[in-house]
């Protein structure tokens, strides 16, 4: 029976109700997400960094990073780079005094980045895009991959789920692409790259991948009808929106000289952190994690795509993302493990069968199964529900079959089910209630119909997708 601690803790880290071990912040949208406090998890990954990051300053810190600035890190790799120009106002002074004033969140943010900032670098430069765009998930998400906010925006580009589907990012019962690191990065740095080429300017794309491309369109198009300006610094837009480059350029500020914000910033090595590798088709998360010989935390935080204790794909096999120096060390264990891969099975439930009863049969506790397969208490789970248990002792797995992701989620339509291209407004129906059937933020359903309010009238056709 797997360990109720292990994938307890899962679901804790990935799920959006994580009050008892994060504290909320806000991100460019003023929306709240969740940010990893000096909770289990930064602990965890404080003591087995392999970088050397500490956790507590000292007082030759300052000096310590004085002698360290000629060596050849990552952060100078970074602020040698910048290419977008600097606009420094009053603005990005707000923001670095922000940070001025909260030097453990700003530890706690360069440390988790280090283990994902040598590859957004790395495909940044790729495309001969500015580096600044890979200190962007510093005010999207502090570079949490499990970052989430009200809206639905999720890792550390925080995409919602219509522009993650959009870019390809698939959502469904197993797994949030929107949460793998190396997939969202991609897609991310693509639409960056098209508002970039729509807009003609960085500051005007970092503008839209914050308000939407409609909003910025409309603003510059109402400076043109005025005979005024169109560039960034003379659009009338939404605060969270203004204050969006003045953020980034406060980062590009402390990046290229903590010490003048008397901050300190640990060195990073320019050497990549993960790796992948290939997997079984079928492994449970725990099983992945002991076999790199990593922590449960660690596994979770490079692989935060999957959400459920057992990790799966119907094709033949997968890959996991591991740090460098765990790689060969999983391929060693995995082909000498003789012990089985998996430790759940697949059941459908029966007609009417509570919760608790499916939880005795498989001697779980309801909270367990619960958390297992994010389930919702007070709802009926119906007969067409694929749910995760325990497998017994002396029974075989069945989660390795062909499974339909419809029949999955058949009472939660599956995130990459297809949707209609327009809505007709019927009677009773409010811009948000439509937002939440179709599942698009109600930000998102105003921008891809260039609203500026949220009245509707009855009959109108309402756009849901956008017209790439």
């Amino acid at each position: 029976m797997p360990s109720p601690f292990k994938y307890a803790l899962f679901f804790i880290c990935i799920s959006v109700s994580m009050a008892p071990i994060a504290f909320a912040e806000k991100n460019t949208l003023g929306e709240e997400i969740s940010i990893l406090d000096n909770d289990v998890l930064d602990q965890e990954i404080n003591k087995l960094n392999s970088l050397n990051l500490n956790s507590a300053a000292s007082p030759s810190k300052t000096q310590n990073y004085q002698a360290n600035k000629a060596e050849i890190n990552l952060w100078q790799r970074i602020y040698s780079r910048f290419e977008i120009k600097n606009e420094n106002n009053s603005r990005s002074k707000k923001y670095e005094d922000w940070y001025s004033a909260r030097p453990e969140y700003v530890e706690r943010m360069m440390d988790r980045s280090q283990k994902y900032l040598f590859y957004v670098v790395g495909e940044v430069e790729k495309r001969g895009m500015p580096s600044e765009i890979a200190l962007l998930p510093m005010i999207e998400s502090a570079y949490n991959p499990i970052a989430n906010s009200r809206s639905k925006a999720v890792g550390i580009w925080q995409f919602i789920p219509s522009t993650g589907r959009v870019y390809g990012l698939k959502q469904d019962w197993w797994h949030d692409k929107r949460r793998n690191v190396v997939e969202a990065t991609n897609a991310a740095l693509d639409y960056l790259q098209k508002l970039h080429a729509l807009f003609g300017s960085w500051d005007l794309a970092l503008a839209a991948y914050n308000a939407g491309e409609g909003t910025v369109g409309r603003a510059i198009a109402k400076n043109k009808a005025k005979g005024l300006p169109t560039d960034y610094a003379s659009l009338k837009l939404p605060g969270e929106t203004k204050d969006y480059v003045p953020k980034l350029q406060a980062i590009k500020n402390i990046v290229s000289n903590p010490t003048q914000y008397g901050l300190y910033i640990d060195p990073i090595p320019n050497k990549p952190y993960f790796t992948s590798v290939e997997a079984p088709a079928v492994i449970d998360a725990d099983l992945a994690a002991n076999l790199a010989e990593i922590s449960y935390d660690e596994f979770l935080l490079l692989n935060a795509e999957h959400r459920r204790p057992l990790i799966r794909t119907n094709d033949k096999s997968q890959r996991l993302i591991l740090p460098i120096n765990a790689a060969d060390t999983f391929v060693k264990n995995l082909s000498q493990n003789e012990k089985p891969l998996v430790s759940w099975n697949i059941y459908q439930p029966k007609h009417n069968e509570k919760i608790k009863a499916i939880a005795n049969k498989f001697d779980m506790q309801e909270s367990d199964l619960i958390k297992a397969n994010d389930l919702n208490p007070q709802r009926v789970i119906r007969t067409s529900t694929m749910i995760l248990v325990s497998k017994k002792e002396g029974v075989g797995s069945n989660a390795n079959q062909e499974i339909d992701e419809l029949k999955v989620q058949s009472y939660k339509k599956t995130e990459s089910s297809v949707k209609p291209n327009k809505h007709k407004v019927k009677s009773g129906d409010t811009l948000n209630k439509i937002a939440k059937r179709y599942d698009i933020h109600i930000d998102e359903l105003k921008d891809i119909n260039q609203m500026t309010s949220s009245d509707i009238q009855i009959g109108s056709i309402l756009q849901l997708q956008r017209s790439n």
